[in-house]
């Protein structure tokens, strides 16, 4: 661990792609690590039509791209999982599976994760029906009979998708009206298989070795009743990917990562950037931003501090 970097990048998504880009254009000995594939859950999205320039990708490609761009500058991603920060000193210290870092600055662009119902059988049908990603196992599906959970944007934009494909969809929101934007309800609404069940909350999950049914309950008629389907898609949100921050750095109630303007948190030397981040609008593009403006920050802090 004697080597010093400049900056180490924690997260391959586009925050930290991003990053990695400004980094190597500054010429800042980086260094990127993810314990996972290189792309962060921007992989997993079908269809990309708002990343400005590069309109009709998948998100498969979109990451592709980012990642040979950083690659093509020189930047170093290595498969490493981090399993502790030590940030009290003027120099951080990075601990991984394999070893550790050490760096002047920290960007952490760790993302966020699916959220789950926690519902009676949703763990055990994980992977046998119960889906977090329509992207990704929409296929399976093909002329059967889904359910999508949610109201925002992730669950239209899968009951959309898999409406393309599936003879039914039922999408279950809780309430009388969707939070996605109006541009996505509108597309939805087009879509004469997609049934919308208005005040409908998913209660269990059932079946033998697939997905059979689901017990819904109306929350206005207080009706539970079974519902006949071949898989289930959950498209409530995401919670961050914080838990190196979590009595590090300053977190909100949910544990996304409390920064200012300049991505910095409440440790001076480490940003955060991307879906980790307490922000209003999570998006590819709001990513990107705030892996170039961490990356700046980082810079400003070497030159004072180094």
């Amino acid at each position: 661990m004697s080597e010093i970097y400049d900056l180490v990048i924690i997260g391959s998504g586009p925050s930290g792609m991003a990053a990695a880009i400004y980094a190597q254009r500054a010429m800042l000995k980086t260094v990127v690590l993810e314990k996972g594939i290189p792309g962060g859950q921007v992989v997993n999205t079908y269809e990309v039509d708002n990343y400005p320039g590069i309109p009709d990708i998948t998100g498969f490609e979109l990451s592709t791209k980012m990642r040979e761009h950083a690659e093509k500058l020189g930047i170093a991603i290595q498969t490493e999982e981090v399993m502790d920060l030590q940030l009290d000193d003027p120099v951080k210290k990075i601990i991984t599976s394999t070893g550790g870092y050490q760096a002047k600055t920290i960007i952490l662009a760790t993302g966020a994760r699916w959220k789950k119902l926690g519902v009676t059988g949703e763990e055990a049908f994980t992977g046998r029906g119960v889906s977090y990603c329509a992207t990704c196992d929409g296929a399976f599906f093909r002329n059967l009979t889904v359910a999508v959970v949610g109201g925002g944007d992730v669950a239209v934009e899968d009951a959309i998708f898999l409406s393309r494909m599936c003879k039914k969809v039922y999408l279950l929101h809780r309430r009388d009206e969707l939070r996605a934007v109006k541009i996505l309800q509108e597309q939805l609404f087009k879509q004469e298989n997609v049934e919308i069940l208005w005040h409908t909350e998913m209660k269990e999950v059932a079946g033998g070795a697939q997905v059979e049914k689901i017990m819904v309950y109306n929350n206005k008629t207080e009706e539970t009743y079974e519902l006949p389907v071949d898989g289930v898609f959950v498209g409530i949100g995401t919670e961050p990917n914080s838990r190196l921050a979590i009595d590090k750095v300053t977190c909100d109630d949910r544990g996304y990562v409390i920064t200012g303007e300049s991505c910095e948190t409440s440790v001076k030397g480490v940003f955060a950037a991307g879906d980790v981040r307490q922000k209003t609008l999570r998006q590819i593009v709001t990513a990107a931003a705030d892996g170039a403006i961490s990356v700046y920050g980082a810079e400003r802090h070497i030159l004072e501090n180094f």
